[in-house]
Order: structure tokens, then sequence, then C-alpha cells
């Protein structure tokens, strides 16, 4: 295997917990729904809004590429029918997007992410719209790429070929760790770079791969990945 120059991460789930953070997200924005647009709270649930938004990612590919966009098309729809101020729904969407940053990182992340500064190259790769900014991570990472941003996402091989040429090096020279095992491990390894699975067993600790899917390694926590590092980096 090639020396490892960059490693790129996934967000959700790999560097967080995303659904209790999603959880509480929808119930802010829901309670601000009820105070400030109450008609459009008597109209729609937080089941019916998501239940929307399955039904409009199915119908039209351009929402898998902006999760931001499809949850602001069904809130829009919504003040459209009860005939409410649509100005209102930048306003929600930004109470949503606060409460959607405020994520509590696994412990061994912070750490991790430290003790690679220097070391190699750090981005992240993401179908998400996590604000690393908004986070307070982005200080960790040189590259941060949004399918979102590119208009592609994961696991199309231009999102992560787009982070390695931000970063500089080729993609045997990389490795990306994600939880999900086709669009992280088995997208990153077509895409020509070594895939890590992430699988945290506090999360599934009953989850198994695919048959098809063989990670170049497995962790259960930064720590492991970073041992698996030492011996497949150079000093940049």
């Amino acid at each position: 295997m090639p020396v490892i120059k960059a490693v790129l991460f996934d967000l959700d789930d790999t560097l967080w917990p995303i659904v209790p953070v999603i959880r509480r997200a929808e119930n802010v924005l829901y309670d601000w729904l009820a105070a400030h647009a109450p008609a459009v709270a008597a109209e729609v649930t937080i089941d019916s809004m998501r239940e929307r938004r399955q039904a409009l990612m199915a119908s039209d590919p351009v929402y898998q590429l902006d999760l931001r966009r499809l949850r602001r098309a069904v809130l829009l729809e919504a003040f459209q029918r009860t005939g409410q101020d649509l100005a209102l729904v930048e306003q929600a969407m930004d109470v949503f997007s606060r409460a959607r940053n405020e994520v509590t990182p696994f412990d061994d992340v912070l750490p991790t992410l430290d003790g690679l500064q220097g070391r190699m190259a750090v981005g992240s790769v993401s179908n998400g719209v996590a604000d690393l900014d908004a986070i307070g991570l982005a200080h960790f990472f040189q590259v941060s790429v949004a399918a979102h941003h590119i208009g592609f996402a994961k696991p199309d091989a231009a999102i992560f070929h787009a982070a390695c040429d931000a970063l500089g090096v080729l993609p045997e020279e990389a490795v990306y760790i994600g939880d999900d095992p086709v669009l992280d491990v088995e997208g990153a390894q077509k895409a020509g770079l070594a895939g890590i699975w992430m699988n945290r067993q506090e999360l599934q600790p009953a989850r198994r791969l695919p048959e098809q899917v063989r990670p170049d390694a497995i962790c259960t926590s930064l720590y492991e990945l970073d041992q698996w590092l030492t011996h497949r980096t150079v000093q940049i």
C-alpha cells in the first residue's frame, strides 16, 4: 500500500452521533413553529414533514445532493398552504441549522484531530450539511467538501477526488474513514482511496458489513485509526 499523506473523514456518526442531534433539532424547530407560525404547526407534524421529505427525495434526485434545500422545500410548501409569511421560512431554517450544529463529538475526536496536525493533510467529505465553523472544528481541516457545494454525493468518485485535488494528493495517497460501508468504504475504494469502516459499537453493536465490502481496516474508535495511520504515513 502506498504511503498515506492525507486522511479524509465522514462527519455524521463518525465524529459525532447524528440521530439525537436531528431529533432535538426537529423538536426545536417544531416548537419555534408553534410559537411563530401556529397555523403551520397545526398543519404538519415532525413525522409528516419527514415523510414528505422522503417522497421529494425519491421523486427528484437534486434533493439527494442538498438536504438543506430539501428541508426548506417542505417547510415552504407548508407555509404556502397555510398562507403564512414566507419570510419566516428562512428564520425557521436558521433555527433548525443552529440546533443541527449543536453536536457533541465522541471522546476520541478532539485528541485525534489535534494529534494529526502537522503529521498529514486532513479533510472531510460529507453528504450532509454540518457546518464545521459553527461546530467549532473547522480549524482541524484543511479542506471540507460537501455534496451540496459541488453537485456530487458519495459514493460518486468525484466527491472523493475533489477532496484529494484540494489537498494536493493522489487518491492512492489518501484514506477515507466513515460509518457507512457502501457510501464511505466501498465508495472511497472505488475512487482509489483506502477505505476504513468506522464501526462504533455504542451506535450499532450488531451492525454487519455487506458481503461485497472489504474495508482496508475496521476501527471502533479514532484511536485505532491513529494506530493504523502511524505505520502508513509520512511527515509533510
